[in-house]
């Protein structure tokens, strides 16, 4: 039997081994897409496996009400399935999501911990956070003025932070370079954003540089 090793689609529930499961269940983690922080863990059935793919939606079987539940029905706190992904074993599901709420139900991010996403996954919440500060009153927002000043403004400020950036780098103690970097990094954030690009996008461009260098960046 072939295992998907690439995003699930309703043709692939036949290739996964709802055998190893108990009573046919398959442990499904899900993850956040965009900090990619682990946000729970729940049990999959066939069919709400292919609910979950035809929907979009997470939908899980509960073990102890011996039931079909779609995340969100009751706090309104949905999860958007971006992909499904199996394991090597193709016993074990990951879903990668958009999370609409917090996903516990004691009102946290994840229902690993209080925190929220950890190390350079927290970049994508900020980066989060600045495209809701677009709508707000620039009065009140310093994220909002620099957007509505536009990239020009923000292209200037970016730079004159690059230099200061600079200057700490070579002489700076490595707390002032340390404040610096992070001064650089949240106003470049914004200037992607004024340009409708985001972190992301600049992933994608340093992977795809490492794959024509065979690595060697």
């Amino acid at each position: 039997m072939g295992h998907p090793r690439t995003p699930l689609t309703l043709a692939d529930l036949d290739r996964l081994d709802w055998s190893k499961g108990s009573d046919g269940l398959l442990p499904a983690v899900v993850q956040d897409a965009a900090t990619l922080q682990v946000l729970m863990q729940a049990w999959m059935n066939r069919d709400a496996l292919a609910e979950t793919l035809e929907s979009g939606e997470a939908t899980f079987w509960s073990r102890s009400r011996e039931a079909r539940w779609r995340k969100g029905e009751t706090s309104g706190n949905r999860l958007r399935v971006v992909q499904v992904l199996t394991d090597c074993d193709a016993d074990s599901l990951l879903l990668r999501v958009e999370p609409t709420g917090p996903v516990c139900h004691e009102g946290s991010v994840s229902c690993f911990g209080l925190g929220d996403a950890p190390g350079v996954g927290w970049l994508a919440r900020l980066e989060q956070t600045i495209a809701t500060r677009a709508a707000a009153d620039p009065e009140t927002s310093y994220t909002a003025r620099l957007l509505a000043a536009g990239p020009m403004r923000l292209g200037q400020k970016v730079g004159e932070e690059g230099v200061e950036v600079a200057l700490a780098g070579a002489a700076g103690s490595p707390d002032q370079l340390r404040e610096e970097a992070a001064d650089l990094i949240y106003h470049l954030i914004v200037l992607l954003r004024a340009r409708e690009l985001g972190l992301q996008h600049i992933v994608s461009e340093l992977r795809s540089r490492q794959a024509a260098s065979d690595g060697a960046l």
